[in-house]
């Protein structure tokens, strides 16, 4: 049987496991905790686009979003302090990366990270929770797709620099 720790906390306070009742009982009501705009995600991405952009107008690729899937939802699950369940990291995916994908594209790579024990997934009462699991694999692959994005970036820079394009 599960310790409480204090009548609000359920599961012990290092477990991955505990909830606070108020948690529950905001998930019970539908209130869960969203993070509002501004968060660490929507900060990141609007000062790339402003460093990158100024006040020209960008948007993201489908294409390119699902070619990172999996390193953008570790890069979301890590940045959030709340509701990094499944259909909160679809908004944040359609918010932040102007991509509407389905529950059938990002649902199976939530937990085909969870089966690579990447990241770990709690069942609340409505919805699963995810939690990074294995930060330092997380933080390899996130690493990794940065630089070969990177790169193929500075590649293509170079060929339109000095390519005849004309």
């Amino acid at each position: 049987m599960t310790k409480m720790t204090s009548p609000t906390q359920i599961g012990s306070e290092d477990s991955p496991h505990s909830i606070t009742v108020s948690q529950l009982r905001a998930e019970l009501n539908g209130t869960g905790q969203t993070d509002e705009p501004g968060t660490a995600a929507s900060e990141i991405v609007s000062e790339v686009e402003s460093s990158l952009f100024g006040s020209e107008s960008f948007s993201f690729d489908e294409t390119h979003v699902k070619s990172s899937l999996d390193e953008l939802l570790l890069s979301l699950v890590a940045l959030r302090t709340a509701d990094t369940h499944g259909k909160q990291l679809l908004d944040d995916l359609a918010q932040e990366f102007d991509t509407i994908l389905s529950p059938g594209t990002v649902y199976p790579r939530l937990h085909d990270l969870c089966d690579a024990d990447v990241l770990e997934q709690r069942e609340l009462v409505k919805t699963k929770e995810y939690t990074l699991h294995d930060a330092e694999t997380a933080r390899s692959n996130v690493a990794a797709a940065a630089r070969q994005h990177l790169a193929l970036g500075m590649v293509l820079r170079a060929a339109l620099e000095r390519g005849d394009f004309e």
